[in-house]
């Protein structure tokens, strides 16, 4: 690594240790951690576990139906909702993540409209969960999720992630990528902007679909793009924006 590589490794630690990366959306914080170069939703699922007996790289998994009703409002939601960063060591279970992946791309309309919206429904984001299960890729069409890896790749994303406390203690970490390809065609050179932008509707749904279901979470921008795309073998086509750490609060 050179000088300057060293330098600015430095200085984003220093950042992170005072609390200042964790948010996403900044021009400076995504520069800075580059390398070289997003209602009323249930409060009570079942404790199913999660599936990891039955699971192999590749195999594809139905996944638990979505609820669309709730005991809290949307603005109650909004009310509780706070980053919270310390977890306790419960794991998340199936029918959690399910609900988390479909309030953040869930299909909501017959042509195949979602839960949030997308410039000419475009659609070019893609999400995963990091569990100490494995790795899960969500496929909106039947809500369904393909497991990517059996092996435990949270400690990758935490190194990736600055060393942050909250990616060490998370039950799981939710990762939205994109791939730009599917709206430049359309869009051209606003094609980035538009995708970003739905980066951060997804993630909302997802951190308010967590404090219905009595669950912490926190979004993060601060990473190193390429270790991330490491840890979960990420498509060259795709670029990782978010790191959403979620879990039981410890609080």
């Amino acid at each position: 690594m050179t000088k300057k590589g060293m330098l600015r490794r430095r200085f984003i630690r220093g950042l992170a240790s005072a609390g200042f990366v964790t948010l996403a959306g900044s021009g400076l914080l995504n520069g800075c951690a580059r390398r070289d170069s997003t209602s009323g939703a249930p409060t009570e699922l079942a404790p199913t576990p999660t599936a990891s007996a039955t699971t192999a790289p590749g195999k594809v998994l139905d996944l638990p139906a979505p609820r669309t009703t709730g005991t809290l409002s949307l603005e109650e939601t909004l009310s509780q909702r706070r980053s919270i960063r310390a977890y306790t060591a419960q794991p998340l279970a199936l029918p959690e993540i399910a609900q988390l992946f479909w309030a953040a791309q869930g299909i909501t309309r017959s042509w195949g409209g979602r839960t949030a919206p997308s410039a000419g429904a475009l659609y070019p984001l893609e999400i995963y969960a990091a569990t100490a299960e494995g790795v899960y890729h969500y496929l909106p069409a039947g809500h369904r999720a393909e497991i990517t890896t059996e092996e435990d790749r949270r400690e990758a994303l935490w190194a990736a992630g600055l060393e942050q406390e909250a990616l060490e203690q998370a039950a799981a970490t939710f990762v939205l990528t994109a791939v730009y390809a599917r709206t430049a065609g359309r869009y051209g050179a606003r094609a980035e902007r538009y995708v970003k932008l739905e980066a951060g509707h997804v993630a909302e749904n997802l951190l308010l679909q967590a404090v219905a279901l009595g669950l912490g979470a926190v979004v993060i921008g601060a990473f190193y793009d390429d270790d991330v795309a490491a840890a979960l073998a990420l498509g060259a086509d795709e670029e990782p924006l978010y790191l959403i750490p979620v879990g039981h609060p410890a609080e």
